[in-house]
């Protein structure tokens, strides 16, 4: 899953969300450098980013585009998912998406003597650009692959990404909400253990 998910799956939970958001930033397994439940945010990123690589749907999503992807099939697959998140917000919390993603916009901003450099450097651009909201349309998506495709000095061929997702789209967002149904229930167990 990609960032509107993971901040989503840490409900209200500000620093949980703090530490689910910046985990692909942090690397090994000492987070003695954040507070207790940032850390926590950190181990649920990881929980749900084992359960999402290895659910059977997410593979059946994956093989619908490997061809034209490879490896890179994956963090499409993630991009894809979020946009479905987005997309159909309202279906899943109350609060709109441009408020809820603002609000979060903030609490990185209180937070943001312990973000990685890596999310400092980026988060002004993410802001400026509103990265979380965009995904809630095929052309807010297509601006993001478009990014990472740059970023990939073009080897990953993400820029045509949208193309698939709309020639797919109906069977992705099947697969979507069928897998989030049980991804939601995996982070709830998770989220006791915590």
């Amino acid at each position: 899953m990609n960032y509107l998910a993971h901040i989503y799956l840490s409900k209200e939970d500000k620093e949980l969300r703090i530490g689910n958001f910046i985990a692909d930033s942090v690397r090994g397994k000492d987070f003695s450098m954040f507070p207790d439940r940032v850390a926590q945010g950190i181990i649920l990123h990881r929980h749900i980013d084992t359960f999402t690589d290895t659910h059977p749907i997410v593979r059946k999503s994956k093989d619908l585009i490997r061809g034209e992807y490879g490896h890179w099939s994956s963090v499409i697959i993630d991009i894809y998912y979020d946009h479905f998140l987005a997309a159909n917000w309202s279906d899943f919390h109350e609060q709109a998406l441009e408020d809820y993603v603002q609000e979060f916009y903030k609490d990185l901003h209180l937070h943001y003597s312990i973000l990685p450099n890596k999310v400092q450097n980026f988060l002004p651009h993410m802001v400026e650009q509103n990265w979380i909201h965009s995904y809630a349309t095929v052309d807010g998506i297509s601006r993001i692959l478009y990014q990472m495709n740059n970023r990939t000095k073009g080897r990953s061929k993400m820029n045509f990404a949208p193309i698939d997702l709309v020639k797919h789209y109906n069977e992705l967002e099947r697969h979507f909400r069928a897998f989030f149904e049980d991804l939601e229930f995996h982070v709830k167990q998770r989220l006791l253990e915590l």
